[in-house]
Formats: C-alpha cells, structure tokens, sequence
C-alpha cells in the first residue's frame, strides 16, 4: 500500500518540477537577448532582462572604436546589475535580492553605457512589477570615436611637453589653485561628515559599515550638479576664495628652483601622459604599441637622428643653383648686418675684453659710435660704395645694349 502511495506521489512531484522547468526555461532564454549594432529592441514585461554583446575580433582598424547602449525610458525605480554572462548577471541578481546586498553599479541609475568590443558584456535590467514596464535598449557602434582620439593625443602632448611644462611658472601656478581647491573640498567634507555622525547617525553607520556611507556619498555625488546650479553663487565665491587663498600661499613659496624637484614633475606628468594613452582605447595591445613607440621616439639618442639626416643628405643631396645678381647683393646684405650683430653681442659679452679691444682698433671713437647704433660706414665710404654700385649698373646696361645691337 505504502508503494501505491509513493508511486503516485512521486510522479506529482516529478510533474509538477517538469512543469516549472518547462515553464521557466523559455522566459529565461527569452529574457537573454544578443544585440548588434543598429538593434533596437522594446521591452514591456516585468522582471529582469539580459542584454548582451559578443566579443568582437581584435583588429588594428578597430582601435578608435567603441559601442554605446542606450536606455531610453521614463521608469525612476530599476536595477542594473553588470557582468561578462548571463549567468553571472542572474547570480547578481539573486543575490541582490535573497539578502540586503550592496550593488554599486544598480544606484548610478546610468542610461548610456560604454562597453569594450572586445570583451563579453551583459547589462541586466530589472524592473519591478508594479511599475511601467516599457523601455527601449539601443546600441549604436561609433568607428571612429572622437573622445579615444582625443585621448590619445591629449596622453602624448602631455607626455612630449611634460620637460616644458615642469619648467612653466605659468603651470605650477594653476596646479597650485587646483590643489588648493582641491585639498579644502576635501577638509570641508570631512569636517561636515565629523559634524554629521553623532548620535544615532554614528550608530546606523557602525551598523550598516561602509555601505551606508558610500551610498550617502554616492546620493551627495550624483546631486553635485543640482547643488551647484541651485548654490551657484556661494559655490563661485568659495572657489574665487580658495583660489586667492592657494595663489598667495603658492606666491609666498614661490616656483620650484630644485632641479631634482623638477624632474620628479617632469617624470610623473610622463606616467600620467602614458597612463592616459594605454587606456583611451579598449584596444589595449595597439595602446600599449604607442606607448612604446613614443618612449623609443622620445629616448633615441641625437647621435642617431643627425647621423640619419646625413645619410638621407649624402644619398639625396639636395640641387646646387646658382644666385641672380640681385640674390647675390641681398644674401651679402644679409649676412654683413648677422656679423654685425654678432659683433656688437660679442663686445657686450663678459668674453670681451675692452681695453685689448681699444689697443688694437685704429679708431676707437668710430667703434664707439658703432657700438651706440651709428653706421659702420663713415659718409666718405659711402659715397663711394654708391659710386660703385652706379659705375657697375651703367656698365650692366651699357653690355646689354651693345648685345642687342649685334
């Protein structure tokens, strides 16, 4: 008898397992959905949907590409869980909701997502059942990213320009301000948060850790702009304060004179250069090319650049042409007034001994006045050089018409 109770106990318990397996197993696979680019796909049901993109096959013509998935709805109460797979997402979201779990990602409430192409990427969508359901997930493919390449220039010309800029007064004034607004932000945060956990407020933070704490800082966070647009003149004036405050103490100290000091900057603007260039492209093997490409650029040795300008010199020297006689007459113009200056810079210079100098001129008050900014010629030399500019051009033209008349 006790067999004729089982048999058919058992097979209600088997019926009733096939049955929610049956009935689970399509809204999980049809909740799973594989986008490309350009798919737009509406959704109007409750509870949690995967949306998922394949790796992509790493190619150079890839490298300032990137995939956006837009979130278009007017739902305020959702959850977004991220991972690599289906499975994953769904772990996260049971895991969400059988105990009070912490989810970073689901409060940012994010409505455009940046993923890398060529990695597995599943975004998870719950919504609850008891509010609109509708919403729209979009991805669009963008080949040529105008934020990756600004990027990686932006790496490069801090990475090539750090010598200059570690050097700049102009520079270490600005980083100056920035770090002194930057450092009483901080001083004020945390007095306010000191001023704000007492009593019953230090007791639910010990109780609840660090989540309370980072979910409070995170809600402050994301109503920062809110704040600003709403206190935007007391935020104008503390930081026209602060700054005053950080350029007078950054004046008193003055700009950094130590050359270690200095190289230290140097060194640490061209980590940040690299950093910044290695992580603007989710291709992160052609990133990491650059990288070294500019660092062999960078530290070649001057040796090796002005022997390959020789090289290139010898094995296609450029054409000898000859100068018109005007060209002639203004190259001698020329290069007299670049001797004469250099003359006049090396009198100046502490290499140049006056009184050696005055023994050997013949006439010391002419190179006197020379020296004051008159002429190097007297008017007797220059009478004559016009003469025999004249004389030449006469005889010039005296040729050519006899050359026409032949």
């Amino acid at each position: 008898m006790d067999n004729g109770i089982v048999n058919p106990l058992s097979a209600v318990i088997f019926l009733l397992i096939f049955h929610c397996v049956y009935t689970e197993s399509p809204s999980t696979t049809e909740s799973i959905h594989f986008l490309k680019p350009g798919d737009v796909i509406e959704n109007n049901k409750p509870g949690l949907q995967t949306f998922c993109h394949s790796a992509k096959p790493k190619h150079v013509r890839y490298m300032w590409g990137s995939l956006t998935i837009y979130l278009r709805t007017n739902i305020e109460n959702y959850d977004l869980y991220n991972g690599k797979t289906p499975e994953e997402v769904m772990q996260m979201h049971d895991d969400n909701h059988r105990s009070w779990n912490f989810n970073i990602f689901s409060i940012q409430k994010n409505k455009k997502f940046k993923i890398n192409p060529f990695e597995d990427v599943c975004i998870g969508i719950y919504v609850h059942p008891s509010n609109l359901h509708k919403y729209t997930v979009i991805m669009i493919e963008t080949r040529t990213d105008s934020s990756i390449l600004i990027m990686m220039m932006a790496g490069a010309a801090l990475f090539l320009g750090a010598y200059n800029l570690s050097k700049n007064t102009l520079f270490y004034y600005l980083i100056s301000i920035m770090l002194g607004i930057t450092t009483s932000i901080i001083i004020l945060v945390y007095f306010i948060s000191k001023f704000l956990l007492k009593g019953k407020m230090m007791y639910i933070t010990v109780l609840t850790g660090w989540t309370m704490s980072f979910y409070l800082f995170q809600m402050l966070w994301e109503n920062t702009q809110l704040i600003i647009v709403q206190y935007r003149e007391w935020v104008a004036w503390y930081i026209l304060i602060t700054s005053v405050i950080s350029f007078v103490i950054s004046y008193r100290f003055g700009p950094i004179t130590n050359v270690r000091t200095k190289r230290l900057i140097q060194w640490f603007l061209q980590i940040i250069g690299l950093i910044t260039m290695y992580y603007s492209s989710y291709l992160r093997e052609a990133s990491a090319f650059f990288c070294i490409l500019i660092l062999l650029l960078y530290k070649s040795p001057t040796v090796l650049t002005q022997k390959g300008r020789t090289y290139w010199m010898n094995m296609f020297p450029e054409r000898r042409k000859l100068l018109t006689e005007d060209q002639y007459r203004e190259e001698g113009i020329r290069e007299t007034n670049k001797a004469l200056n250099e003359l006049k810079e090396y009198c100046v210079s502490p290499k140049c001994n006056p009184w050696k100098t005055t023994l050997i001129l013949k006439d010391p008050i002419r190179f006197a006045r020379f020296m004051e900014g008159e002429s190097h010629l007297s008017e007797g030399e220059s009478r004559e050089h016009d003469a025999e500019i004249t004389r030449i051009i006469e005889e010039c033209e005296y040729t050519d018409d006899e050359d026409d008349t032949l």
